[in-house]
């Protein structure tokens, strides 16, 4: 049975359900040429406000590849790098497999900072994704967390008021922001810690 409190939960992508790791990228990179990955990275990092601002749709993705495609010297085509900057994400499968067993009794909304070129190339593929009553994407609302706007957009999807919504996130700050404006949430740690906070809400598993 449903807590009577939660009626949505509300799960982050990145180191959630799919783990995600640059040096992947890297190190493909670099067997293309020596220090081509080591480089760009260094490029990527020091320029986080453009990833940002292109998860939050600001920035085109025609705008956002030439910039990475000149950080990569044009070593590579626009096509090669998608696969390759997007290639970075396992699946977390104990995580996954929960929500199948959720949704029988709880609106599941997915809630992330993310781009184009990963949602095309890297994570759109998962068979979990069919669990989710709406997925809601930083560069499709054009919001980052934690800004409230974007939170808000769940609740607009799913039409309860906030104190219904359980929200699971890897960062600290974006749990913050949902629990600042009536959610409860959790920062997520393992699989056996969401386990945990799972049961301590009355949500059986």
């Amino acid at each position: 049975m449903s807590s009577n409190k939660i009626s949505a939960i509300v799960f982050d992508l990145g180191n959630v359900l799919l783990p995600f790791d640059y040096t992947v990228a890297i190190k493909k990179l670099n067997q293309i040429e020596p220090n081509l990955g080591t480089r760009f990275i260094e490029f990527y990092n020091s320029n986080y406000q453009l990833h940002r601002d292109f998860e939050k749709g600001i920035v085109s993705e025609t705008s956002f590849l030439n910039t990475m495609l000149d950080a990569v010297d044009n070593k590579i085509n626009a096509q090669t790098f998608c696969n390759i900057y997007s290639d970075i994400f396992t699946i977390n499968e104990n995580v996954s497999e929960l929500l199948p067993v959720l949704k029988k009794d709880y609106r599941l909304f997915l809630l992330s900072n993310t781009n184009s070129i990963h949602q095309e190339y890297g994570w759109k593929k998962y068979e979990f994704l069919k669990y989710f009553d709406k997925l809601i994407l930083s560069h499709e609302i054009k919001s980052l967390k934690p800004e409230e706007k974007i939170y808000r957009e769940v609740e607009r999807a799913s039409g309860l008021p906030s104190p219904k919504h359980f929200y699971i996130d890897d960062i600290q700050e974006y749990v913050d922001a949902a629990e600042k404006i009536g959610w409860d949430a959790v920062q997520f740690v393992d699989y056996k810690k969401l386990i945990t906070e799972l049961e301590l809400r009355n949500i059986i598993i």
